[in-house]
C-alpha cells in the first residue's frame, strides 16, 4: 500500500466518524491555542517593561542627596544638602565611564496661563538631561547652554501640562507664570506614559537649573545629580566610582556613612522582565498539560477505533496487508487528528491574541517561532500517542482478528 491510499484511507476514516474525531482534536485545539495566546500576552508584557526601561534613560545613573543619621534616626532621602554644581563637574571630568551629567532641581508648584491653572512637577535641569533621559521634543527646540547661563526665564512642557493649559492650541512662544515667574515656552516634549512607580511623566515643566536655584527655589545645591554611562554593562561600575569620587570630595571617613544615595531604578525594571518571562514560561507550562491530555484522548480514541476495527484488520492481513501498512494507516490517523487540532488551535490562537490586545490596549505580537513549535509539538503528539494503539493493530494475529465479534 503506497503512502497516497494510506493516507486517503485514515481520512475516510475519520470523516466516518466526524462527531467523534472533532471532539478528539478538541483538546490539541485548546492547549495549542492557549500556548500562542499566552506566549503573545507575555511578549506583549516583555514589550511594556522594556518601554518602561527605555524610558529611565540612556544607562541612568542617579544619584540623590541623602540623609543622615541623628541621635539614631536617619533623616531620609534630601535631608542633607550636600550635592553642588562642582560634584557634578567632577563627575563629568574625573569618571571615564560617566559620558553626560545633568544637575537636577526639583519641586511641585502651580503654573498658570491665561485662565487655566495646573499643579505639576518642575524640574531644573541642564540640557544634556533630554538626552540622558531620551526625551524627543514635539515641538520648538530645548535651552541650550546660554540659557543656563544666564538663567533664562524659559521652559519646556510635558504632554499633560500642554493638554491643561493649552488643549489643542500651539503653546510654542506663550508665557506662563510658574507662580510668579513668567516664563516662555520654547518645547513641548512627546508623550511618555506612566513612570515604574505609575507616575505620570509626562506631568511636569522642565527650566534650566539655574533658573530655579536662583528665582524659584533660592538655593545654591542640588536635589540630584543625573548622569548617564557609556553602556549598560559599566552602569553599576560607575556608579561604584561616582560614589568613591563624592566620598572622598565630602571628606568622609571609612566609617561614616554616605550622604548621598545611588539609585538603579534598571534593576526594579530588569526584575520585572524576568518575573514576566518566568511567569510566562510557568503559564505555558500549565497550557501545555491541555496538549497532554488532548494527546491521551487521541490515544483512547484510536484504541477503540483499533478494537471496533479488528475484523477489517484481520480481512486486510489476510489478504497480504504487511504489518508497516497497517500500523502507518494508524499512525497517519493519529498524526491527521493531532494535526487537524493543531492547525485549529493555532488559528484559535492568533485571533484570541488580536482580541486580547484590542480589549486590554496592548501591542500584542503573535510569535512565529510559537506557532512554528506549536505544530511541531501537534505532530509530535499525534506520533507519541498514536504509536502504540498503531502497533497494537498491527501485531493482530489474522485468525483472530477474523474470528472477532
Amino acid at each position: 500500500m503506497n503512502y497516497e491510499s494510506i493516507i486517503r484511507s485514515a481520512f475516510i476514516s475519520l470523516v466516518r466518524n466526524k462527531m467523534r474525531s472533532a471532539l478528539t482534536v478538541l483538546g490539541i485545539t485548546i492547549g495549542i491555542g492557549a500556548v500562542i495566546c499566552v506566549v503573545a500576552i507575555g511578549k506583549a508584557g516583555q514589550i511594556r517593561v522594556e518601554q518602561q526601561l527605555n524610558n529611565l534613560g540612556d544607562n541612568l545613573v542617579w544619584i540623590e542627596e541623602g540623609g543622615r543619621a541623628v541621635n539614631g534616626v536617619r533623616t531620609g532621602t534630601h535631608g542633607m544638602n550636600t550635592l553642588v554644581l562642582a560634584d557634578a563637574v567632577a563627575i563629568k571630568n574625573q569618571i571615564p565611564l560617566i559620558k553626560s551629567v545633568s544637575p537636577n532641581v526639583d519641586g511641585s508648584i502651580q503654573i498658570i496661563y491665561g485662565n487655566q491653572n495646573w499643579f505639576t512637577r518642575y524640574r531644573g535641569v541642564s540640557p544634556e538631561y533630554f538626552e540622558i533621559k531620551r526625551w524627543q521634543v514635539a515641538l520648538g527646540a530645548v535651552f541650550g547652554p546660554d540659557d543656563v547661563e544666564s538663567a533664562a526665564d524659559v521652559c519646556v512642557i510635558g504632554r499633560t501640562v500642554r493638554n491643561q493649559l493649552f488643549d489643542t492650541a500651539n503653546p510654542i512662544g506663550k508665557v506662563i507664570r510658574v507662580n510668579n515667574l513668567p516664563c516662555k515656552v520654547i518645547a513641548a516634549l512627546e508623550a511618555k506614559g506612566l513612570a515604574v512607580s505609575g507616575q505620570d511623566e509626562d506631568d511636569l515643566i522642565i527650566l534650566p537649573y539655574t533658573t530655579v536655584q536662583k528665582k524659584i527655589k533660592g538655593i545654591t545645591w542640588l536635589d540630584d545629580i543625573l548622569c548617564s554611562a557609556v553602556s549598560p554593562e559599566a552602569v553599576k561600575l560607575a556608579g561604584q566610582q561616582a560614589a568613591a569620587l563624592l566620598r572622598d570630595r565630602h571628606h568622609l571617613r571609612a566609617e561614616a556613612e554616605d550622604d548621598f544615595n545611588i539609585r538603579n531604578p534598571e534593576d526594579i525594571i530588569q526584575a520585572q522582565l524576568a518575573a514576566s518571562r518566568t511567569l510566562t514560561i510557568l503559564l505555558v507550562a500549565i497550557a501545555s498539560i491541555s496538549l497532554l491530555v488532548g494527546g491521551i484522548g487521541i490515544m483512547n480514541v484510536m484504541l477503540v477505533s483499533v478494537t471496533e476495527r479488528t475484523r477489517e484488520i484481520g480481512v486486510r492481513l489476510a489478504i497480504g496487508a504487511t504489518e508497516a501498512a497497517i500500523q502507518l494507516q494508524f499512525l497517519g490517523e493519529s498524526v491527521m487528528l493531532s494535526l487537524l487540532g493543531g492547525a485549529v488551535g493555532v488559528l484559535l490562537g492568533v485571533v484570541g491574541s488580536y482580541l486580547i490586545g484590542r480589549t486590554l490596549g496592548w501591542q500584542m505580537e503573535v510569535s512565529l517561532a510559537a506557532i512554528l513549535v506549536a505544530a511541531a509539538f501537534s505532530f509530535a503528539v499525534g506520533v507519541f500517542f498514536g504509536y502504540y494503539p498503531a502497533r497494537k493493530a498491527a501485531l493482530l494475529d489474522p485468525i483472530e482478528a477474523l474470528r472477532y465479534e
